[in-house]
């Protein structure tokens, strides 16, 4: 499959994840990596590092858009994680001159219905592509999408980090008839990645392998908790293996309106749904899944 992966590496640690996932799985041909939301020229970076840590420097890496597309939402940044990598390992290439959202609209129209998007940042990137070349949303593969909640537990937040960052964003995406499938929050809270998952990770000799263990154990909740929700390697492990989980077609709606739940998603059941909601995952198949591909020697 050929996958464009669109991402806010450098906060979370689920993206660095996630990329390590992709780039030890067959199944996928990664041809780019765009970078959006916030600090896009530390998150080339980091993505970048990786790609070349793991002998990828023939991935290009494009810088997308850093504000929410209207501007209404204060950047949220967690803290800069993605420099602990940098530090040890620094960026030896540029980023493309090209912008991301250009690059994926020219992406997809040279290779109509070939190209998968994975995105598992906030949308903006996606929407600008879509507001400037509708032309585009029918000629995707699939737009794999880790995001929004369906809130059947208190606990829960009213609004998904990634959704809240660009709801504006989100809307103009769920509001489109591209073929989404879509992980939700709620579905990948159910899976943890643990200290012990990181020995296994680092007891591979590899300068890549060391760098992802260090992302993992300098995590801010694996410090406090000894586990993390791997959110964005679920999203991609749905496309490599939908055994994993199932799904259930939808149709979405995000609030733009609402001060109390803004990026908030109501889901309908539609049988003619435009969208894969995951609805269950098998968790332990899932978290072996991820660390043996995690833990493949180069």
């Amino acid at each position: 499959m050929k996958v464009i992966l669109d991402t806010d590496i450098g906060t979370d640690i689920d993206d660095c994840l996630a990329l390590a996932l992709i780039l030890a799985s067959p199944e996928i041909d990664l041809i780019g990596v765009t970078c959006v939301y916030a600090d896009v020229d530390l998150r080339a970076e980091v993505a970048i590092s990786m790609l070349d840590l793991r002998g990828r420097s023939d991935v290009p890496v494009y810088k997308g858009v850093s504000q929410p597309l209207l501007q209404l939402d204060a950047l949220y940044w967690g803290g800069h994680e993605g420099q602990a990598i940098l530090a040890k390992y620094p960026a030896q290439r540029q980023a493309e001159s090209q912008h991301a959202v250009d690059y994926i609209i020219k992406s997809v129209r040279n290779h109509p219905n070939e190209i998968t998007l994975i995105a598992i940042g906030p949308l903006t990137n996606v929407a600008m592509a879509f507001q400037k070349a509708p032309d585009i949303i029918e000629s995707l593969a699939n737009l794999v999408i880790m995001g929004g909640v369906v809130r059947n537990d208190l606990s829960l937040p009213l609004a998904e980090h990634n959704i809240k960052c660009d709801p504006e964003a989100a809307h103009i995406v769920f509001s489109s008839t591209a073929p989404i499938i879509l992980t939700p929050l709620n579905i990948t809270v159910q899976s943890n990645i643990t200290t012990d998952d990181l020995q296994r990770i680092r007891a591979v000799q590899s300068d890549f392998h060391q760098a992802v263990a260090d992302e993992i154990a300098n995590y801010p909740r694996i410090k406090q908790f000894g586990k993390t929700s791997p959110h964005d390697p679920l999203a991609v492990a749905s496309l490599i293996n939908p055994a994993l989980v199932t799904t259930v077609q939808t149709t979405a709606q995000v609030d733009i309106h609402s001060t109390i739940a803004r990026g908030g998603m109501y889901f309908m059941d539609a049988s003619d749904g435009n969208i894969a909601l995951v609805n269950s995952v098998d968790t332990e198949a899932f978290q072996n899944f991820l660390i043996t591909r995690l833990e493949q020697p180069l």
